[in-house]
């Protein structure tokens, strides 16, 4: 199988997509991702309403930026006039793929009846996925759960409907929206969506390293993979999977490596938003370098550690105490 996969008139050079993460998947975090080769790493979610008025937070989340290997920016919403509203601005902002959300399962986005609320009217859902084809001269694709509960898993014929109107690709996480994120996701249901469609079909939920993915693409029949949590403090985790599928194994960063990743980072996220809200904004990140690094060895040790790091008040500190934190273990170790 290769490892590209044509979406529209757009070709992804990879099948190991980074998924959009609310809170994550910022400029920064995307950035750190491409330059360690992940091929596809889509925005944050992006409400349309608030993208079409121009609010700072909203917009910032859609950032275009240098280093990218390719700008997929995803949109939620529920009024088809503001979803083709939101898709034209994407456009105009430098996006070549433009995702759309029916997979949140967040109370403040169900509850405003967007997200994974949309599975519940196919009707609405459909129409949206054509205001954005409409829209734009851009491969639109599309981002859902299993259905909304388990008596109504219903993405075999919306992904049906969404290709219908004219999605390039669908990307399905195996839970439904009332599992949130409990239990295992059912990479086998997703089998019955690959038999409705035949664009790209993109398996999501519970895939962390190279066996996982093995395993969910073998249940799925998927194209491809899509991490999400996996990629937590491990940006480089598309690229080291990708490897894998074709027979190429990437280690895992030493911590000297990791060590410079995460400074890199950090210093980016500086650039972008400021010192001040810079500092703020990594701290998410900066707890899940900590917890997913091997040393310190204990995971007592490693919750402590990213609770003082992320106390810290300066950027001078934050690089200090990291530094002395994983190179200090490492000599420890050695």
């Amino acid at each position: 199988m290769s490892n590209k996969l044509t979406v529209g008139d757009r070709v992804v050079e990879s099948r190991v997509w980074l998924a959009p993460m609310t809170g994550v998947s910022d400029l920064p975090f995307r950035r750190a991702a491409a330059r360690l080769g992940a091929a596809y790493v889509a925005t944050e979610m992006v409400a349309c309403a608030e993208f079409a008025r121009g609010r700072p937070d909203v917009v910032r989340r859609a950032a275009v930026g240098e280093g990218l290997p390719l700008m997929v920016v995803q949109l939620v919403g529920r009024d088809p006039a503001m979803m083709a509203a939101g898709a034209r601005m994407a456009a105009a902002a430098g996006a070549e793929i433009i995702d759309l959300n029916f997979g949140c399962p967040a109370k403040e986005v169900t509850g405003v009846q967007s997200g994974s609320a949309l599975m519940r009217d196919l009707d609405l859902a459909e129409s949206l996925v054509a205001a954005a084809v409409d829209a734009v001269d851009l491969p639109v694709t599309v981002k859902m759960r299993l259905g909304w509960d388990d008596a109504s898993r219903n993405a075999p014929e919306f992904a049906a409907r969404a290709q219908a109107v004219g999605a390039r690709a669908i990307t399905v996480h195996g839970r439904t929206r009332s599992q949130f994120y409990k239990g295992a996701a059912d990479w086998s249901a997703i089998a019955d969506v690959k038999r409705e469609i035949s664009v790209p079909l993109i398996v999501n939920g519970d895939i962390v390293d190279l066996a996982s993915a093995r395993a969910a693409l073998q249940a799925s029949g998927a194209d491809g993979v899509m991490i999400g949590r996996g990629a937590y403090g491990r940006p480089w985790i598309a690229a080291q999977i990708d490897a894998g599928l074709e027979g190429r194994m990437l280690a895992d960063p030493d911590m000297e490596t990791r060590l410079a990743i995460a400074l890199a980072h950090f210093r980016d996220a500086l650039g972008f938003y400021g010192e001040r809200l810079g500092l703020k904004m990594f701290r998410k990140h900066l707890a899940s370098y900590i917890e997913a690094a091997p040393v310190p060895a204990s995971p007592e040790a490693r919750r402590a550690a990213r609770a003082e790091l992320c106390r810290l008040e300066t950027p001078a500190q934050v690089e200090a105490a990291l530094t002395r934190l994983w190179l200090s273990e490492r000599r420890l170790a050695a």
